[in-house]
This record gives structure tokens, sequence and C-alpha cells, in this order.
């Protein structure tokens, strides 16, 4: 699957050299504002459930290779990957599930059909502008999947101007990426496209074998396992009058990854994600907006066996989701807001694998009021969803907030949320149930924030409640039978002392089973109770200097708490220097300290690391 770039690449260059004939238009500043929690601006500090924004500056200070590398440590956040990059990622929010939590791309939802994962290891970081993340239950507004909260993903869009962008870099284990961007912004129009490349000789993912029971991934394959990526990300829009605007975006990333396997479940993949959508804004009235967004989202999977120079299919998963949504806002009052949308979706399925049934529609209707009277803030929402094979199901969120004064804030919210059967659940032959019902799940959350001028410090505890969650009876049928109770707590805090500044983040999590049976009062597998990260940057005139702290104590990797992987911590040193103007130089050492861990068992990570990179922007 290769995609065709460059007849689009050569109409968007041309395009881009019309694009000075456009007066310019100053962009709209969003730092320190938040969208995905309600689905309107709100500034970060005024939100009722518990947020975090991670920006493009942030993302290059970083010097992060991939989209679970910046991830990892952040509050409420565990993951596992099955063996370095660009192998398969799970990401487990507040102790639920991995496909308990939405993945949204511009709006639109990714992830497979079939299995509920999203691939957040396929996501380019260079095709990355910012990262929201979302802790708690939003499928009150969301529908679906939304029970641990929503991380949604922005691509990079035109900046003010002309710009363009180049970065070249090199690394261990065989890592050379390039990136290069171009886009222009004028008053009534903006277009930007963007590639990236990355590719890495990787490491041995697993160090299982063949022979024994509970080995892995069952395979003597004791090499390297590459990965690659390469990605196409092309944006636009035109102000059609001064109320009416419409934008265009695709994200198109393709992966070739190996991986230690056998002839049944192979050893190569081949794997596409791909986001295309288009939105319509339009500002009806002085307190009255209109949006209408529409779009797909691909995800294709296929796998191979490869041996001895030849190679044969083994498997092909390849779903999409069509996507529509109209939503309205109309203010009223005094800093009331009114919103009500629907949201239509269908998902299909194209495998080798025979399913009873390969498509489903979903429609979902919301409502949302949001209003401040003095010092208290309210938020109400409440929405069901339609779906062609379970029905429907209702959600409701409820929050309040309190300013106290001195930057002062207490925070409070309860909500439900739920996670429809995936397309492997309901049909796949011999391990699947057509009659399962969702998931659901009750959530309330407590807060309390300070937010200074240039610092701030926030902490939430929580206590969520999972009923009906899919898993096997004692005669290996799935059904909804299992139950979770998740409690935890969560602190962060930003600050500049000295000239250095300090972002830290620690969460603790008590993931338990609350089902009948031997396993109840044991972990929920592959989650750290304790996980955290420590950034320090600091900057002397054209040099740059970082160090970041990342850890998770220990875990076990089964239901029956049977396997225990020990904890872990890691150190990351950068350095930046700005050779110019528009020149920097970054370079990286990873895990300095060269520790072996495993967040899955039988699974390796990498060592120590290193990366160099080069990167040149146009003035602006």
């Amino acid at each position: 699957m290769k995609p065709q770039y460059l007849p689009l690449s050569l109409a968007v260059g041309v395009a881009l050299l019309a694009a000075p004939a456009f007066a310019r238009e100053a962009a709209t500043d969003l730092d320190g504002v938040v969208v995905t929690g309600t689905r309107t601006e709100v500034a970060v500090e005024d939100s009722l459930v518990p947020v975090q924004v991670i920006d493009r500056a942030a993302i290059e200070r970083s010097q992060a290779i991939s989209l679970p590398d910046l991830l990892q440590g952040r509050a409420g956040i565990n993951l596992t990957q099955q063996g370095g990059p660009g192998k398969l990622t799970s990401l487990f929010l507040r102790g639920t599930e991995s496909d308990h939590v939405l993945l949204l791309v511009d709006g639109m939802r990714v992830g497979s059909v079939s299995s509920g994962m999203p691939a957040l290891q396929d996501l380019p970081i260079d095709q990355i502008e910012r990262v929201e993340i979302v802790r708690g239950p939003r499928s009150s507004l969301y529908g679906s999947e939304a029970i641990g909260g929503v991380i949604q993903v922005f691509t990079r869009a035109a900046g003010p101007g002309l710009r363009q962008d180049v970065a070249l870099g090199v690394g261990s284990h065989g890592l050379r990426q390039a990136s290069a961007g171009l886009s222009n912004r004028g008053e009534r129009g903006w277009v930007s496209a963007r590639a990236g490349y990355q590719e890495t000789d990787g490491i041995d993912a697993c160090r299982g074998t063949a022979a024994g029971w509970g080995a892995g991934c069952f395979a003597d394959e004791p090499d390297r396992d590459g990965y690659r990526n390469a990605s196409v990300n092309l944006r636009a829009g035109l102000a059609l009058t001064d109320t009416l605007r419409v934008e265009g975006h695709l994200l198109d990333a393709s992966s070739f990854n190996e991986y230690d396997g056998s002839v049944f479940g192979g050893n190569e993949a081949e794997n596409r994600q791909q986001v295309l959508g288009g939105r319509l804004d339009w500002q009806a009235g002085e307190r009255v907006a209109l949006r209408a967004q529409f779009g797909r989202g691909n995800d294709d999977a296929d796998s191979y066996f490869a041996e001895g120079g030849a190679r044969s299919l083994v498997s092909v998963f390849d779903t999409r989701r069509d996507q529509a949504s109209l939503q309205a806002d109309v203010g009223f009052g005094s800093d009331q807001l009114l919103s009500a949308g629907l949201d239509w979706q269908e998902d299909r399925i194209t495998s080798t694998t025979a399913f009873d049934a390969d498509n489903r529609d979903n429609l979902g209707g919301f409502v949302e009021y949001q209003g401040r009277f003095g010092a208290h803030t309210l938020q109400a929402s409440v929405r069901n969803d339609d779906n062609e094979q379970f029905g429907n199901h209702s959600t409701g969120s409820l929050g309040y907030g309190l300013a106290l004064g001195n930057g002062w804030r207490l925070t409070a919210s309860a909500g439900t949320g739920f996670k429809a059967p995936t397309f492997n659940d309901l049909y796949y032959p011999g391990f699947s149930n057509p009659d399962l019902r969702p998931e659901e799940s009750r959530s309330a959350n407590l807060g309390v924030a300070q937010y200074g001028d240039g610092w701030n410090w926030t902490f939430n505890v929580f206590d969520t409640r999972i009923e009906r969650m899919i898993g096997y009876d004692v005669g290996f049928n799935l059904v909804n039978i299992d139950r979770a109770r998740l409690r935890g707590a969560e602190l962060t805090g930003f600050a500049t002392l000295a000239g250095v500044q300090i972002n830290a983040e620690l969460s603790h999590v008590d993931p338990r089973n609350d089902s009948d049976g031997i396993n109840d009062g044991n972990w929920l597998p592959r989650r750290a109770r304790n996980t955290g990260r420590v950034d320090l940057d600091r900057a002397f005139g054209a040099l740059k200097l970082g160090i970041s702290a990342k850890g998770a104590s220990h875990r076990y990797d089964d239901v029956a708490n049977g396997t225990r992987l020990a904890g872990h911590g890691t150190v990351d040193l950068r350095v930046e220097y700005a050779l110019a103007r528009d020149w920097t130089l970054q370079a990286r050492a990873s895990n300095v300290f060269d520790r072996r861990y495993e967040t899955i068992a039988w699974y390796n990570q990498p060592g120590r690391e290193y990366g160099l990179n080069l990167r040149w922007q146009s003035a602006r």
C-alpha cells in the first residue's frame, strides 16, 4: 500500500505559490485554550474536568521521536509497548482499558473498527501541532469509548505569512528521519503541505521462544525488528466571507513493521492510518455559531509471514469510519452557552476473516449547557446514541467550579460513560458473542488548583466504577461479566525558578478487579500504580539544556497477578543550540543509565540511545 503523493503534492505546491494573493490574516492564538473537554473553546484554568495541552514548542523541546514517547509519564497515563519504536502500543488512562480511551485526530475518530485499538505508534510526531488530553468520562459529548477520557491530536497548520522548515535526524539503532513543510497564510486563505519519513533498524522485539508455555511471542527470531513510516499532512482553508469559512485536511501515514511472530500471526505488517476531513464554520450572529464537519478515518492492517526470502499473506483487517457532525453554539445571558449537536458514524470492515456483519451505523445527539455566575461555573451535558447493533444508550455529566480568589479554584464533576462492543467482540469466528451489551461506567472527580503568573499546580482525586466489562466466563465464553473499581490521584505543577522551567506530573491509581471469582481484588494487568515525570529546562542565550526523569512502579502482566514486572526509572538529557537565526542543532541521550525493563512480559525495551537533529526554519 504505497500512496501516490506526487500529484497531490504538486497541486498543493501550486496553491502555495498562489497563496500570497490572499491578504494577511492573524492566526488564532490557542495557547492556554482547550476545546476537547467541552467541544467549545475554554481556557485551561476554567475547565471543570482535568485537562492538559502539549503544544508544538513543548513537542520540539522534548525531542520525542514518537507520540508514545511524548506521552510517557503524563498525568493519568500508563503505556505498554511490544518491543521498541513502531511496535504495538497500548495506553491506559486512569486505569481504564486501552480501548476505553477515545482518540481523535482533527476532530475525527480514529482506530481499528475490528479491535477497537488506535495505532498511537503510527501517528508521526513531526505532523503534530498540539495534543489535548482530557482525563475522565466524556461519553456525554462523544459517545462510545470515552470512559477513561479523550486524547485529541491536532495536525500542523499554516502560521502567519510564508513559512518553510526542514529537519534531519539520526540516532541509535540506525535511526534516520527527515521532515519538511511549506505553508502560507493570508487574510482570506491558508494552505500548508508537510511530508515526513522515519526509519529505524530497531531492536530484538521479543526475547520469547517457540518452546515452552507462556514464552512471550512463541517465536525464535533473535534479530532486529525494524520500522519505517512515511507521512503526508495537507491542510487548506478559505474565509468565504467575514463570517463563513471552509477548511479541508488530510493526514496519511503508511508504515512497515517487523516483529517476532509465526506463520499463524505473521512477522511483518503494512499499516496505514488515514484521516481525511472537511469543516464549515459559520458565525451566524453575534451569539450564534454553526459548525458542520465530515470525514473518514481509515485503519488498514495487513500482516505477512516472511522467511527465507519468501513472503506470504497472513491476514487483512482494513477498517473505515465515515463520520459527519453538526453543532450549534448559542450564547445567551451573561457568560452562558448552550450547545447542541448530532454525530453520525458508519463503521465498515474488509477482512480475510469472515465476520457475520461487516458494517454498522450510529447516530448520536447531545445537548450541553455552560454557565458562569460570578465565582460559580456550571457545566451539564446529556447524550443519546442509537446504534444499529445494540440500540440506544444514554450518558450524562455534571460539573461545578468555584473560584476562591488569589488563583484558587475548586472543581467537582461526575459522569457516565460506555464502550460499544467491537466487531471482534461480536463476530470474530469462535471467539465472540453477538449478544454482548456495551460496557458502562460511573465516575466522579474532585479537584483543587491554583494559577499564578507563570506558575500553577493542580490536584485531582477520582473514583471510577466499570460494569458489564467484556470477558470470558469459566466456559471460555465471551460475556458481560467483569467489573472494575479504579481510584486514584494526580498532582501536576509548573513553575520557573532561577530561570529553570519545571514541569512535574505524578499519578497514583489503584486499578482493581471487582468481579466475583478467583481474581476479585487483583490489580488489572499491565497498569503501574505509580507513574510520573519531571522535566527541567534552562536557556543560556543560544544554548538550551534539558533533563527529563520518568518512572513507573511495578505492575502485573496477567489477571491472576502471577507475573510481576519490576518498576523502572529513566533519565533523558537533551541539548539545543541556535547555530544561527534559522538553524538549530539538537542532541539527546535517552535512558542514560541504560536501565533494562519491560512493560509487557518477554518484550524488550531500548536501552541507552542517542540522537542528533538539525532543524532549519525560515525566520518569521
